[in-house]
Parts: structure tokens; sequence; C-alpha cells
């Protein structure tokens, strides 16, 4: 149970999401418990309920680890159905956030550098009142440019690796992602949306209107960008995902699990500049670009994009539809 002297604490609660797989979430606590300020911050851990019932044994052996874990101001929620992961992060983001006004989130394939809760405490409290940052990431995408940086960086994406923000930009989440019709016209739009045509997240939110996926991020990236606002990115991860294993719903069998600084940089200097540089934009680019695969699976899915923008087209301006919420 959280103490209520907690309320007014230096340190961010944090925010933990599982669901069935029960080492991940053993290996997510170790990497926490290795940070300084781990139990003197309230911990919550949102336990999702199962799909069926061949859920049933991991989610118990889940749920056991998130109640044996000894914390000493910590509470677990278990969700009796099924809410799935886009559901379960808004909910229990908005709440936390509601009581608190600051958070620190994970989801249970993450492991963390023991300089990560640091790391985004430190940045929660020095950008605090800035309304043109919205998020702390802890996360950097694999540039080896950045590797010898000590400098943190602004970029106007998102990252849903281990990250941080507060009530005050968490009101500007808008999970109909008002205006997303923009992206099936407006070519320039949706290449800046794209972090200069690098990624495609227009077609990760197309598909998110169209039914196809049910995710949070992606509506959040798009209330960033909406708000114009900008994310704060360590230059080095803090942050390295187990969950490319195949045994996650969102996570399919990949060999990436981005680069770990462990803690070779436990101190970082924050930028005064709160802007994107176009030399940071650059090397972020060419790292999505990666990221995305080789050349002809990018003009592949960029295909599979035209003709999707084009069956919704149809459907919003010839039919008098608006895809699905």
């Amino acid at each position: 149970m959280i103490n209520n002297h907690f309320l007014h604490t230096d340190f961010a609660p944090i925010v933990l999401f599982a669901f069935n797989r029960p080492g991940h979430l053993n290996q997510a606590l170790i990497a926490l418990s290795h940070n300084a300020e781990f139990h003197l911050s309230p911990l919550f851990i949102y336990c999702d309920g199962p799909r069926n019932k061949g859920d049933y044994l991991n989610i118990e052996r889940t749920r056991a680890i998130a109640n044996q874990w000894p914390h000493p101001n910590k509470m677990v929620i278990e969700a009796q159905i099924n809410q799935g992961l886009a559901e379960s992060v808004i909910a229990g983001v908005t709440q936390v956030l509601n009581r608190f006004g600051k958070v620190i989130v994970l989801e249970d394939d993450l492991v963390v550098d023991k300089a990560f809760l640091s790391f985004l405490n430190r940045a929660l409290r020095k950008h605090q009142d800035d309304s043109r940052i919205l998020q702390i990431s802890a996360y950097m995408f694999p540039i080896p440019e950045f590797l010898g940086r000590s400098e943190t960086l602004f970029l106007p994406n998102i990252s849903s690796w281990g990250w941080a923000t507060w009530s005050r930009a968490w009101a500007k989440f808008d999970p109909s992602a008002s205006g997303w019709e923009l992206l099936l016209s407006n070519k320039r739009m949706r290449k800046e949306f794209d972090v200069g045509g690098s990624y495609a997240y227009s077609d990760m939110l197309l598909r998110q209107l169209n039914g196809e996926i049910d995710s949070w991020a992606i509506r959040w990236n798009w209330s960033v960008y909406c708000s114009s606002g900008l994310v704060l990115y360590p230059p080095v991860s803090l942050v390295k995902n187990i969950g490319f294993d195949g045994s996650g719903r969102h996570c399919a069998a990949l060999d990436f699990d981005g680069v770990n600084s462990e803690s070779k940089i436990n101190s970082f200097n924050f930028s005064n500049d709160v802007n994107t540089s176009k030399r940071d934009l650059y090397f972020i680019e060419a790292a999505l670009k990666r990221l995305s695969g080789p050349v002809h699976k990018r003009i592949l899915k960029k295909l599979a994009n035209n003709f999707r923008r084009l069956k919704l087209k149809y459907k919003l301006f010839y039919k008098g539809e608006s895809g699905k919420h």
C-alpha cells in the first residue's frame, strides 16, 4: 500500500505494466532494484487479465512475482478481464498522474540501467515547467555517433521504451487522434510526422484508426506532434528491450535490443538549447531507416501504405465514414 507521505516525494512514482511473462517481469524488477531511488519511489504494478484459459498459469506466476517482490511502497492492481496493453497504459498512467502529477512508465520487457531512475527524475525536475517538453525518454536509438556524447538532445517523436511525463503534458493526449485525416492528403505533414520520411509513423496511426492495431504510443506520438512538443533523450540508451524473443503480443521475434550504456555515462549534461538540431535529426533519420529494414522492404511497405491511405480516403470522403477509433 502507498503511504500518504509518498504523495510529496521528490521521486516520481514508477508504473510497471505486466501481463503473462513472469520471467520478464522478474528481470525488469531486478534491474530496477539496482537503482538507488527504487525503494524511495512509489511503485504501481498493473497486471492485465487473461485473454483465454491458456493465460491463467503464467498470469498467476506473474502476479505472484508482483505481489511477493519486496518494496516498502508498492501497490499491485490486478485486472479481472483482459484490457489490452493500450487501455491498461492509458488508464494506469492517467490514474497515477491524477494523484502525483508526474510518472515514470515501464513495461515488463524492459531492463533498465542503474542510472535509469536518476536520469528521469533529474529531467522531470529540470523541465517540469517547460511547456515545450512533453516527455522524457530513457531510450535512445542505436546511433554510434552518439556513444561518446554526454549531452542530452531533443527530438520531435516519442519512445515508449521507458519514459516519463507530467500531468500538464498528458493533458494533451488525445486518444481519438483528432485531425488524423490530414495525413491522407497532406504529404508535407506526413513526411514531417514520419521524421523526414524515415519511419512509417503515419502508417501506424492510420492502422490504429482503421482498427488494425491497438496502440497507445502512436496516438501519444500524434498528440505530441500536434502540440509541437519535444521529447528529451539521453545520448545513449538506459533501456534494453528483452521482448523481441517472440513472447510478446506486440513484439515480433527480432534481433534488436538497442544500445545499453551499462552506466558508462552515469551523469548526463542537460542541454539548455530546447530545439532539435539538424545534425542530431540527420543521425536519427538514418537510424530509423535502418530499423525499417532494407530498401526493398521499405519500398514494399510504402506501396502497402499508399494502398491503405487510398482505402481510407475512399471510406472517409466517399462513404462519409471516419474509420475506427
